[in-house]
Parts: C-alpha cells; structure tokens; sequence
C-alpha cells in the first residue's frame, strides 16, 4: 500500500509541474533584463526553401511575399513534391522551381533536395511552409540574431485567418507557445522551441544535424530542436521575424493535423531524459530547462489529467484536491499572461469559450494518433479568402 502511495504522489508531481511551470518562467523572465539585438552592416546569402506536398494553390502567393521582403542577397527554393506544377510559372530568376522525379513525402527529404540543388553556397536557409506569408522585415529581424552570434532563430507565427472559432482557437494555441517556449525560455538563458516554420539556420548547422538522419512523417523539428540543444547551442527567438499561418478552419481538419502532432510527441518526447542528464552532468541550464519543455505533453492531455487527480483527491485528500485547484487557476493566469502580453486579436478572446469543444477534437486525435503517420503529410487548407497581410505589423 505504500508503495502505491508512493507512486501515485510521484504521478501527480510529473502531471501538476505542467500547470506552474509556464508561471515560474514569467516570473524569472521578470528577473532577468531584456537583451536588444541590432543589426549589423553584414547581409549573409539566405536560402528561402519553401516545400509544398500535393498542394500547389498557395505557393504564388508566399512567392510573392518573400519576393517583396526588404533585403536583395536570397534565392527562393520551392520544392513541389508531388505536385502538378503545369500551371506554377515564376518570372523572377531567383525563384527555382524544383520538382524531384520520386515522391519525397518528408520535409527533410524535401529540404535536402533543396540544399543540394543550391545554385551557391548560402550561408543561411530559412524554411517556410507553402501556406505562409513573409512579413517585408522577417530577414532584416533575424539577421539581428545571427550578427549576434546564433546559429538557429526561430521567428513568430502570427494567423493569417481568423474567420472560423478552430482558427482562433489555434491562434491561442500559438500565442501561447511562442510566448511561453519562445520569447520566455530564450530569455532565461535556455532555447525557443522550433515551430516547423519560420526558422533559420546557418547552412552548415543545418546538415550537421540532420544530413545524416532519415526522419519520415511529422517531427523533424522536433529531431533537429534536441539536435542542436544537445550540441549546448541556443535557439534563439526573435517576434519580429514575423510570418503569417494558416490555421485550422475545420473540425476534421483539426483531427487529422492534431493527430499527427500528437504522435509526433510520443514519438520523440524522450528525447527530454537525455538533454535532462546533459543539463545535470554539465551543470547547464539550457539544455536542463528545454528538457523539462521537451517531457511535458499537450496541453489538453495533462489539463485532462490534472482535473482527473483533482476529483480523485477530493475522496483522498480535500487539501490535496484544493493544491490541484491552485494549480489549474494559475495555469488558466498564465495562459491569460500569454494573450495579454501579445498582440491579441478581440476574436481570439472571443473564441475561448469554444475551448471544451476544441479539447474535446483534440481527445478524438489522440484516440487517432497511432495511425496518425498514414494520413496525408500536409494539412489540406480550405480558407480561400487569403489576403495581403505583409503589412498588418507595420499598420499595428
């Protein structure tokens, strides 16, 4: 009986540190001084390598907007993995269109066949989803970063749409992560969790990371985040490197998308015991803390999970239950913090009474989670009335 005892304590702690730990972050960012980064006279060669899998509508436009972006030293890299591209014509000489023989079906894959298809030898690559949009700043703010003397920037991906509840509430979703695994864990000292998209990476980082490794379905950030993390380098995080993404519009698009990501963190999770042991052995913070980032599940699963043990407490322990009662009240603070603190659209608080919905597609995913790899590699959008928004940042 003890024993039982013993591990049903160490289960809730392992659960009930997710609630606090985005809290504790703002209050030791609170302590430590903001850092400014200023651009440098030096314009290294950036590679914009832009992947499309089946979908091709989309790619015009985040064409276009990397093409009007403030800074001339680039070449744009779209890889049309099994895709019809008869009707993608681009009349800039610095855009290559390339199309591979064999179906890649990997964002790695598709990078690399980029990278060895580089008309020269660009310094940085940055990788955009075919559903982006480019801010006209986004080079200019991370070269801040890389002058600094990072090798990894990850930028901010601000929503393109808005106009269905599952897009604000993925927008939330967002809000809160760059805030909290971006903004905040680069600030005290450890590193931004990459995003998927909206990053860059000196070239030469890049393929020590990941050329040798063949990652298939979903999670090759995740891969290359513990890569480099586990080398001690930081990944830095810039919100004003801005690009625009789309977001879930539908329910079934919800499920699939959610599903793969969800299989992607079982897949790949523990990869936080092992920055844990370097972070210990080598007394280091940054690979301690973005380990603990690393082990935490999503969101829905340990909100489920808490309010489970805190109904179980109430036939066990009130004062317990009343702990678990705190913890969930400062999550639901902290997750105000993030909003807050960010540019927040008024829809977006709006759309928050939706969340038991959304939790509840979310419970549907993970029951789909383990198939998840045999649906399609990319998300199939459906919001059609996409416009220009390169300069909402500078109208805000």
């Amino acid at each position: 009986m003890a024993v039982i005892k013993v591990i049903w304590v160490i289960l809730q702690v392992l659960i009930g540190y997710n609630l606090v730990l985005p809290f504790i972050l703002y209050l030791l960012s609170g302590l430590t001084p903001k850092r400014r980064f200023v651009r440098d006279i030096y314009e290294p060669d950036y590679a914009f390598i832009v992947t499309a899998y089946e979908q091709t509508a989309s790619l015009p436009a985040v064409v276009d907007s990397i093409l009007r972006v403030n800074y001339s030293n680039y070449l744009i890299y779209v890889v049309a993995d099994k895709c019809d591209i008869s009707n993608l014509h681009f009349n800039d000489e610095r855009v290559i269109l390339l199309r591979p023989p064999e179906t890649l079906a990997s964002n790695t894959r598709s990078h690399f066949y980029a990278i060895n298809n580089f008309r020269r030898p660009h310094e940085i690559l940055t990788i955009i989803d075919s559903d982006n949009l480019v801010h006209p700043n986004y080079v200019e703010e991370l070269n801040k970063l890389f002058n600094a003397g990072f090798s990894a920037v990850q930028g901010i991906r601000e929503a393109k749409n808005l106009d269905t509840n599952y897009a604000r509430l993925d927008a939330a979703r967002d809000i809160y992560y760059h805030f909290y695994d971006g903004k905040l864990l680069f600030r005290v000292g450890s590193s931004a969790t990459l995003a998927g998209s909206g990053m860059a990476f000196t070239t030469r980082l890049y393929r020590e990371c990941l050329e040798h490794k063949d990652v298939s379905g979903a999670g090759f950030d995740k891969v290359l985040q513990a890569a480099i993390v586990g080398r001690n380098q930081r990944i830095a995080f810039t919100e004003d490197a801005v690009v625009y993404d789309e977001k879930t519009t539908r329910s079934d698009q919800l499920v699939k998308q959610r599903s793969r990501w969800i299989n992607t963190w079982f897949k790949y999770f523990t990869y936080g015991f092992a920055l844990l042991g370097k972070g210990v052995m080598n007394f280091s913070r940054n690979p301690f803390v973005f380990g603990l980032i690393l082990l935490r599940p999503p969101l829905f699963i340990f909100l489920i999970l808490s309010v489970f043990c805190m109904i179980v407490n109430l036939f066990i322990s009130v004062t317990v239950s009343f702990l678990w009662l705190t913890g969930l009240i400062i999550f639901v603070l902290g997750f105000y913090i993030s909003l807050a603190k960010s540019n927040t659209d008024r829809r977006i608080y709006q759309s928050l009474v939706n969340i038991p919905k959304f939790i509840f597609y979310q419970v549907l995913s993970l029951l789909k989670a383990r198939k998840a790899n045999q649906h399609s590699v990319a998300t199939q959008h459906y919001h059609t009335d996409v416009t220009n928004v390169n300069a909402k940042k500078d109208e805000s």
